[in-house]
């Protein structure tokens, strides 16, 4: 009997095959089909065929990365090549508050007890966070005051677990019982014995290499290894003697960590002491419970996150791998930092100083959005070198550069037909939602984005039936950060060639600010060379804020490269500028080349402003039918002097 060739998983596909099979037989030549009971025969076995079928084609799926499903499976296969997925994280802040106990004598120091620290109201019905610590902190006592400042909190609840090992138990695991761990914040501690006072402190690692001290692993080396299981928990497992230190019998396995809401604990900024605080006397240990001041904040919290995703995982567990657990090469950089060193990463853009002009040999340049606020902590870029050396290579200078953002300003003339809007409002309203998804999407909040004029356009366009069409002119905008009452060069990259309108200059424009040794208000202004190419910086003023004639105050200031988009500036000791966001700003803009403007490097892309001038289109309302008092709108920015 021949074997049927099974291809499909569609039941009644399955059912047909079988029943042509039958009829080819010489056996069941009279049958009825469709109406003998032959026909629920077929169905129970075109079900079996169906199920069958069905599983082994999920079975199949599981055992690939690419295809599988299930989270325990992508997991275990992510494990094979070495990736641990990032576990969820817990938001954390920073917070400060004095200690004035009013205790005579004082104590010389003042203990703040591991564990809640701080904590949230539960009002109108929303959810109460707690911050805590992992270690006790002590602060001494000075002239009756404990400064408690600086102190790093995490959201969630602090959990200890102790597992007493025994070889007898050969199928014993020590698994982290809950869900929401926070690895970051996971200590490992054994004990000699469960009557022991003796700790000792066990590392996590992830390779039979001690990248960090450039030695292998030995026999009698003090680490753990991790790994997820089922239901999104972790394994620790120890050493066998040659690879880690073996736990002996009678051990006790001690941990402590923290469970997270993760990023649900973002953005807070409101706590109220909860803590525990106790001094030493007379070796009796004593609780504070006066004196504690109201607990301030520097930042909200943030850097709270879920557990990595299935889809996440199946996209770095192979790139990581691929890397090697080394950074060689710029997309080294970019994989390894958002998934093994800093994964509150947004985007990230790696460079080698070589790029540069002129050239940094032996640098690599890394610039970072984070998924929360503007710029890196300078703590957290410390951190992030740090780790950086058990993975790049001797004699590589990494260097954290600040975000630089490259600002787009949008004016839109958007002529409509009133036929079909009665209301230009809606129809603005409408626009200008589109635009915000536009500015909010992946494809423009990233490094390297780069903003589509024509796809900009269409937008508006197809924002609404009533919009017959628009002309939006562009210009690009940095903020240049000043060195206030001192001397100082300036350089600021554009990434941009600007377009040279006029000879007469003007072709950038900034806003006002004072220099040493000047009264008047002063800006910046361009002056082209014949190959409009390069140019010189001059500073002029005006004499009123209304006024379009402008007075050259100093000549030769700096010199702006057109086709590069870089501006530089003398030795120059600016007094003050524009205050924005508590900094003292310039703000310098000018008219791309190209309405398609892209953000290279460090720069960042920015659509900060879309102004939307709705105009009837006569036209098309048939107000106008022949155009003859129709208005066209200029397709490039009316030129002015000063923002």
């Amino acid at each position: 009997m021949a074997l049927l060739n099974f291809t499909s998983l569609d039941f009644d596909q399955i059912k047909d095959i079988l029943r042509n099979y039958l009829q080819a037989n010489s056996n069941f030549t009279d049958y009825d089909f469709e109406g003998s009971n032959l026909s629920s025969i077929l169905d129970v076995l075109a079900y079996n065929t169906y199920i069958t079928s069905y599983n082994a084609n999920m079975i199949s799926n599981e055992v690939f990365i690419d295809s599988a499903t299930l989270r325990e499976n992508v997991v275990a296969l992510a494990r094979n090549i070495g990736y641990i997925p990032r576990s969820r994280k817990a938001s954390r802040a920073s917070v400060k508050f004095t200690v004035e106990p009013g205790i005579t004598p004082p104590p010389s120091t003042i203990t703040l007890k591991k564990g809640p620290v701080t904590s949230t109201g539960n009002n109108f019905g929303g959810d109460s966070f707690v911050f805590g610590i992992t270690k006790d902190i002590s602060k001494p006592v000075i002239d009756g005051v404990a400064y408690f400042y600086d102190v790093d909190v995490y959201e969630g609840t602090l959990v200890d677990q102790s597992f007493p090992y025994s070889s007898d138990n050969i199928n014993q695991r020590f698994i982290l019982s809950n869900a929401g761990v926070d690895l970051d914040t996971l200590q490992v501690y054994v004990r000699p014995s469960s009557t022991s006072s003796l700790l000792s402190t066990y590392t996590r690692q992830d390779s039979l290499f001690d990248a960090a001290s450039g030695t292998a692993i030995t026999g009698k080396s003090l680490i753990y290894y991790l790994q997820e299981v089922e239901d999104e928990q972790y394994e620790i497992i120890f050493g066998d003697g040659i690879f880690g230190k073996a736990l002996e019998d009678g051990n006790v396995v001690e941990v402590s960590y923290i469970i997270s809401n993760g990023s649900e604990g973002n953005g807070i900024s409101n706590m109220s002491f909860s803590g525990r605080l106790t001094y030493n006397r007379n070796a009796v240990e004593n609780v504070v419970t006066t004196g504690i001041s109201l607990v301030t904040t520097d930042t909200p919290s943030s850097g709270g996150q879920e557990i990595e995703t299935i889809d996440s995982v199946k996209k770095y567990a192979p790139q990581i791998y691929a890397t090697q657990n080394r950074a060689l090469t710029a997309n080294d950089y970019e994989i390894l930092i958002p998934n093994k060193i800093y994964p509150e990463t947004e985007s990230i853009s790696v460079f080698g100083g070589e790029e540069l002009v002129p050239p940094q040999y032996g640098k690599v340049f890394i610039s970072i959005k984070p998924r929360t606020g503007d710029f890196v902590p300078n703590a957290i870029k410390e951190n992030i070198k740090r780790d950086l050396k058990k993975y790049a290579v001797a004699g590589i200078v990494p260097e954290i550069l600040d975000l630089k953002y490259l600002y787009l300003e949008l004016e839109s003339k958007v002529y409509y037909n009133s036929s079909f809007a009665p209301n230009p409002m809606f129809v603005s309203s409408t626009i200008m939602n589109n635009v915000n998804k536009f500015a909010e999407s992946a494809e423009m909040n990233r490094y390297g984005a780069r903003f589509k004029y024509s796809k900009f356009l269409k937008i508006i366009d197809q924002s609404h039936e009533a919009v017959t069409s628009n002309i939006t002119t562009v210009q690009i905008r940095r903020d240049l950060r000043l060195a206030i009452d001192q001397f100082a060069e300036y350089a600021i990259d554009f990434g941009n060639q600007f377009h040279v309108a006029s000879m007469d200059g003007h072709n950038i424009r900034s806003s006002a600010f004072r220099i040493l040794d000047l009264e008047p208000k002063v800006y910046l202004t361009d002056v082209p060379n014949a190959d409009k190419e390069t140019g010189t910086i001059n500073l002029f003023s005006l004499d009123s804020p209304g006024s379009t004639t402008p007075t050259i105050q100093r000549q030769n200031v700096g010199l702006i490269n057109y086709k590069k988009g870089r501006i530089t500036l003398n030795p120059i000791n600016i007094t003050a500028g524009k205050e924005k966001d508590n900094q003292q700003l310039m703000e310098i803009s000018g008219i791309p080349e190209s309405n398609d403007v892209i953000g290279l490097q460090d720069l960042y892309l920015q659509l900060d402003s879309n102004n939307v001038e709705m105009i009837v289109d006569e036209i098309a309302s048939g107000a106008d039918p022949s155009g003859s008092t129709y208005t066209v709108t200029p397709s490039y920015n009316q030129r002015k002097i000063i923002r």
